[in-house]
């Protein structure tokens, strides 16, 4: 149909970009490998014996493997159900450390 009512992506089949409701296999390996480069440059850092403030802080923050995989691949979201939504579901979630969440959540 052509004109003002011609049939769009969005009235033909739903959303037109669709996020899955879970992580893949490989979208969690690459997370995991991620948290793990984070650690191994907090590591080198703390290594070569500089002082700063925000050193301080990554330390105190959680290692990849102490973490529970509910807090590798969720963070706490008010507004979902179970109060926790996919890692993948929050922008720029590559970018924002997600290794604190609330506990119990």
């Amino acid at each position: 149909m052509f004109g003002a009512f011609r049939a769009s992506p969005v009235a033909q089949g739903g959303l037109l970009w669709k996020t899955p409701w879970k992580l893949s296999v490989t979208r969690k390996a690459n997370v995991r490998s991620r948290l793990k480069k984070v650690d191994a440059v907090i590591e080198a850092v703390r290594a070569s014996g500089v002082q700063c403030h925000a050193l301080d802080r990554a330390l105190e923050l959680p290692k990849e493997h102490e973490m529970a995989p509910k807090d590798k691949y969720t963070v706490f979201s008010a507004t979902s159900r179970g109060y926790r939504k996919g890692i993948h579901k929050v922008p720029k979630w590559t970018r924002l450390t997600q290794r604190t969440n609330p506990k119990g959540f």
